[in-house]
């Protein structure tokens, strides 16, 4: 009896590793754009940590020259967060208006006395990471081989072009700064959503993270899960994400936002 229980025990380790391994097999395919890229725009947004403001961001997405997305982000700490905490960044991220696929990332982050810069390169077998940080000791190179491999851009950009029908789900590998995540995101339904900017019919998602590392998923030691909000128009703007992390709840909502093209 030892015996066969012990041999189940082992079974079931093995099977619970394998499907642990198979992670790759559930990646989304890539589906053809349902919907045109965005328009040209200005939008600022407003950050409260567990209800207090606590930071801004102001976002410029252009289209450049060779058909190319670029998003330029300016963020910073404001209020009394900013008086316990002076954080300021800049992002500029460069994707391919064709293929939605991530071309180059530049990060500048200013943390009281501490700079770090990120310089993210794609290209079709993964990503190289180069972080600085000064004080520091040197650059730090990292590479992660993946295929279908996105920036927090690019996968934005893919994810508002597809179709997103009721319950489709969607699982993406996304970069950041060091590291990659699985996000598994899911279409819960259509409502209206009132932000500072305006009322909305709004497409709402729940996000969850998974970091990837050797291989295997792990639990996201600082965010546990969030919803979110797309306007549910042909512009498809980001409207407000309610995210649970590890200091609490943070919500951030769209303040204004102003086009250089007009709808025709």
């Amino acid at each position: 009896m030892i015996a066969r229980i012990g041999l189940a025990v082992i079974s079931l380790l093995w099977i619970q590793g394998a499907i642990a391994g198979s992670w790759e097999s559930t990646i989304t395919s890539a589906s053809p754009p349902s919907f045109p890229n965005p328009r040209p725009m200005r939008a600022r947004y407003g950050f409260s940590w567990s209800g207090f403001p606590c930071a801004t961001a102001e976002i410029r997405l252009n289209n450049t020259t060779a058909n190319r997305v670029q998003l330029d982000v300016t963020a910073r700490t404001a209020g009394l967060a900013r008086a316990l905490w002076k954080f300021d960044a800049t992002h500029t991220s460069i994707v391919d208006g064709s293929t939605l696929h991530p071309v180059s990332v530049r990060q500048l982050e200013n943390d009281r006395s501490e700079k770090i810069l990120t310089e993210l390169s794609f290209n079709s077998a993964g990503v190289v990471s180069k972080v600085t940080e000064t004080p520091g000791a040197g650059t730090k190179v990292r590479r992660y081989d993946f295929p279908r491999l996105f920036d927090l851009q690019s996968a934005m950009l893919y994810l508002r072009s597809q179709s997103l029908q009721e319950r489709s789900v969607q699982r993406i590998v996304v970069y950041s700064a060091t590291a990659p995540y699985l996000a598994t995101v899911t279409v819960l339904g259509r409502e209206r959503v009132t932000v500072p900017a305006g009322t909305y019919n709004a497409i709402k998602f729940d996000l969850q993270l998974n970091r990837i590392k050797d291989g295997q998923l792990l639990p996201h030691r600082k965010f546990r899960r969030a919803s979110a909000w797309l306007s549910d128009d042909a512009d498809r703007l980001f409207l407000k994400m309610e995210a649970q992390v590890f200091i609490g709840s943070v919500i951030c909502q769209l303040q204004s936002v102003d086009f250089d093209n007009p709808k025709s």
